[in-house]
């Protein structure tokens, strides 16, 4: 049945109109207009926004249970379920580094889950473990390695169609593997990385242009060695995201660094747990609690975020000096464009899913509001 949304301030990713028009059917937007079509349903925003919903590439938990501990899809719902509760519509479920045998269970709990649900699980991010132990961070030292030709092999084999990110430390890597990953068309991240700024020339130079979590894990900005921070800063194609909780990074930090990646510039939760509601956790060496209302494990260090998508473009709105236009950007269109998925999501926008968030023009009330089913 079609539908038409009226009477909204409609942020499309590309511009903002006011009084817009945009007509849904089947799940998907049929077209944005001024005027509203003749015999239709008709649904009245009374002078709300509207945007695209939010898109988290690398999200942990819901508010129960953790990938990574019980990769299933029971964790992959409750991922989802939770997620859209604070107006985000497209997830990639983060399995952090464990196992070979886990990998491949996330890899087929993923894949299972999405034949049997059309909603906004995209596919999969693979944080590790092919990891630099000396920036693990809250990974498990256990499971942090270096790959070989054959688990390389069966990774992207395995995980063609469903792993839409890893996250490497490209130092741990022969030139050959590298190779392998980049033909494979999955998305390569660089994080948890030891690589200087001269160091990481070369891997941007061969087309990688996402770096994970910017500032944490990696080498920092210094006058005499820029660090991996600085060389993500001065390649322009080069996308940053950002865990803009105040405690990841220091929103003068994020600030300096919006104002030099611009439009590279994005949001992800890299939440632990969504909700706060799981305070305590212990799993295969990896251990949080919730403290001030942020995840530290037991020696004090930051264990994964707590925030959700909402909470972030909220930070955005109230501590970088943007306009609610641009934070919106940060959570959906650019975060698309960092994944190769621009032409597909993050923008209202005939062809694009109907999943949206209705909010108040200064972002303090944000509801999910889409057409997806299930």
């Amino acid at each position: 049945m079609k539908q038409a949304i009226i009477n909204a301030v409609v942020h499309t990713g590309e511009e903002v109109i006011n009084n817009g028009v945009f007509v849904v059917e089947n799940g998907k937007i049929l077209s944005v207009q001024k005027e509203i079509p003749n015999a239709i349903e008709t649904i009245d925003l009374e002078g709300k926004h509207i945007a695209a919903g939010f898109i988290d590439i690398q999200i942990n938990g819901g508010e129960r249970l953790y990938f990574s501990q019980t990769p299933t899809e029971e964790a992959i719902q409750d991922i989802y379920e939770t997620s859209r509760k604070y107006g985000t519509t497209q997830v990639l479920p983060c399995l952090i580094s464990s196992s070979n045998e886990t990998i491949l269970q996330g890899i087929e709990a993923v894949r299972n889950y999405r034949e049997k649900h059309d909603n906004g699980v995209i596919g999969m991010h693979l944080e590790g473990p092919f990891l630099n132990p000396l920036r693990r961070g809250a990974h498990s030292i256990d499971q942090v390695r270096k790959p070989t030709n054959k688990e390389l092999e069966e990774i992207i084999k395995y995980g063609k169609g469903v792993i839409k990110v890893i996250t490497i430390a490209p130092e741990c890597f022969t030139e050959e593997q590298l190779d392998m990953l980049l033909e494979s068309g999955i998305v390569i991240s660089i994080g948890h990385s030891t690589i200087s700024y001269k160091e990481a020339q070369p891997y941007f130079a061969k087309g990688i242009n996402l770096v994970t979590h910017l500032f944490n894990a990696m080498t920092q900005f210094g006058h005499r060695e820029p660090g991996l921070v600085g060389a993500s800063f001065e390649n322009e194609n080069v996308f940053t995201p950002v865990i803009l909780d105040g405690s990841h990074c220091d929103y003068a930090a994020a600030r300096l660094a919006y104002k030099l990646k611009q439009d590279k510039f994005f949001l992800i939760s890299d939440a632990t747990f969504l909700g706060r509601k799981v305070t305590n956790f212990n799993w295969d060496n990896f251990d949080a609690h919730l403290e001030n209302g942020f995840y530290r494990n037991k020696d004090g260090n930051l264990a994964g975020a707590s925030i959700s998508m909402l909470e972030a473009v909220q930070n955005a709105y109230n501590h970088l000096n943007v306009s609610a236009d641009e934070a919106l950007k940060m959570a959906s269109s650019r975060v698309a464009n960092a994944i190769g998925l621009g032409d597909k999501f993050g923008k209202i926008k005939a062809g694009f899913p109907a999943t949206f968030v209705k909010f108040n023009a200064d972002l303090s009330e944000i509801e999910t509001f889409d057409f997806f089913k299930s």
